[in-house]
């Protein structure tokens, strides 16, 4: 008896979930394929989770996992509860609400579970040089990508604007539109999360032909968000982040793998222990996780309870688990 998760992508009639893994075949026998949402084909994080599905379909016995390039963290929350999906990029700042059923998932809780936290994401506001714009409070009027639609950049940067009192002419779509509207000059400019303290690929893309600006937090705004938005974090960006750049300070959120009750437990155990194990393939397709200690990062990060597979890998490696990330089932 073969296992399926997911049977084909969008479109396609989904098993239910108790079809799809029982039945009285001996588990050894069984072969699970997973389909795994990722974000823009043309951001590094995309990278990431190719490389996550390989690691997948080389350690992980009787699992094969497949990526799909999606609209990230929104997106792939929504595709999760519909079963297109059965795993996905998620940040902690969007899991929190979608788990909590506040913001954007007002009333509507939703079956999420984190898995592990890989990176941190600061949220670097791009802006061309030539388009006049110095500070945040600039932008006000000019027309200005607030992240990829359907992202927890573009719900997060819209919060925050809110927060602090600031507006733009928002123009939505997809990371290579925004990208080639920026080489354009038909917006000035977007939000985008960076590759930990370097600026995005896509970001570098922009900046290879056209000079670009960062816009940073005041001193007052970054406090303000600090008291009023405590699902974010205010981080401070060295000098370097891309050639030329100064210091600079932004909003943050983790960048993790969240799933649903409907992943079998044996499978999110022997995901989290290949991902924690491997010191080269993640590295390599994520230059800042050379050497990074995931299981640090995502007790740092994490803010919804873990998938109990994922918390038997932390518990058998004699980490504590704070409260917040203690599995409720």
């Amino acid at each position: 008896m073969k296992t399926m998760l997911l049977c084909t992508v969008a479109g396609a009639a989904m098993l239910g979930s108790a079809t799809m893994i029982g039945g009285a075949a001996p588990a050894a026998a069984a072969e699970t394929d997973l389909l795994i949402g990722s974000t823009s084909a043309s951001s590094s994080h995309y990278g990431y989770f190719v490389a996550v599905g390989q690691l997948v379909n080389e350690k992980v016995p009787g699992v094969k996992a497949s990526v799909v390039e999606t609209g990230a963290t929104m997106d792939n929350i929504r595709r999760m509860a519909r079963g297109q999906i059965d795993l996905g990029l998620v940040t902690t700042n969007v899991a929190q609400h979608a788990v909590a059923g506040t913001n954007a998932f007002a009333d509507k809780k939703q079956d999420l579970e984190l898995l592990w936290v890989y990176t941190g994401a600061p949220q670097n506001v791009i802006v061309r040089s030539d388009a006049g714009v110095e500070q945040l409070a600039g932008l006000k009027g000019v027309r200005f990508n607030p992240g990829i639609k359907g992202s927890a950049t573009e719900s997060t940067t819209e919060a925050v604007f809110r927060t602090l009192g600031l507006s733009a002419d928002y123009v939505r779509g997809s990371t290579t539109d925004m990208v080639d509207a920026i080489k354009d000059n038909r917006i000035a400019g977007y939000v985008k999360s960076g590759a930990g303290q370097k600026l995005d690929a896509s970001t570098m893309d922009i900046a290879t032909f056209t000079d670009i600006r960062v816009l940073g937090l005041s001193p007052d705004q970054a406090d303000t968000l600090r008291a009023k938005m405590p699902d974010i974090s205010v981080v401070d960006i060295p000098a370097g982040a891309a050639e030329g750049l100064p210091a600079y300070t932004t909003w943050s959120f983790g960048v993790g793998v969240g799933a649903t009750s409907a992943l079998p437990d044996e499978v999110a155990y022997q995901m989290v222990d290949a991902v924690m194990a491997d010191r080269t393939v993640q590295a390599n397709a994520l230059a800042d996780l050379a050497g990074a200690d995931l299981a640090r990062m995502t007790l740092t990060y994490g803010t919804v309870p873990l998938h109990p597979g994922a918390a038997r890998w932390f518990t058998e490696h004699g980490i504590d688990l704070p409260e917040r990330l203690k599995p409720v089932r």
